[in-house]
């Protein structure tokens, strides 16, 4: 993949985001951080208080039992969502700088819920991996591959 000069590379996940900016070119990207963001979430188990709820039939009596809340999952969601508002703010001036999304397939399908129209038009890639825990450097060699 070509990585053009001024292309804006969001690399997320549920937990931390990483906004560059490239500054070199095809041969040769630089990629510098931008704005960076990190949450520390806890688990589930942790953020809910009561057992899930029970759903009683009237034609057979018997109890069900409902699914848990994902409250963690939730958490993830709406981290994605704010990187995603986070890109839309950065992409919305008129230097038409083109967009690189890398993250896991679940954060990218939430990212895409949130997409503005000026950051669908400017997308030119999208990766599923999880790159956030990589060096800057490091990441700029992955795309490029």
């Amino acid at each position: 993949m070509n990585l053009h000069h001024d292309a804006l590379v969001l690399v997320a996940d549920g937990q931390k985001y990483l906004l560059l900016r490239s500054s070199g070119d095809f041969r040769n990207p630089v990629l510098k951080v931008e704005a960076s963001t990190e949450r520390r979430g806890a688990p589930t188990r942790d953020l809910g208080s009561d057992q899930p709820g029970r759903a009683f039939s009237s034609a057979s009596g018997t109890p069900s039992a409902m699914e848990q809340t994902d409250w963690h999952q939730q958490a993830e969601d709406r981290f994605a969502a704010e990187a995603a508002g986070l890109l839309a703010r950065r992409a919305g001036g008129d230097d038409g700088a083109e967009i690189v999304i890398v993250a896991p397939p679940r954060t990218l399908a939430e990212l895409r819920r949130h997409y503005s129209r000026e950051v669908s038009a400017r997308i030119v890639a999208e990766i599923d991996k999880d790159l956030t825990g990589h060096p800057v450097d490091e990441i700029a060699a992955i795309i490029i591959r």
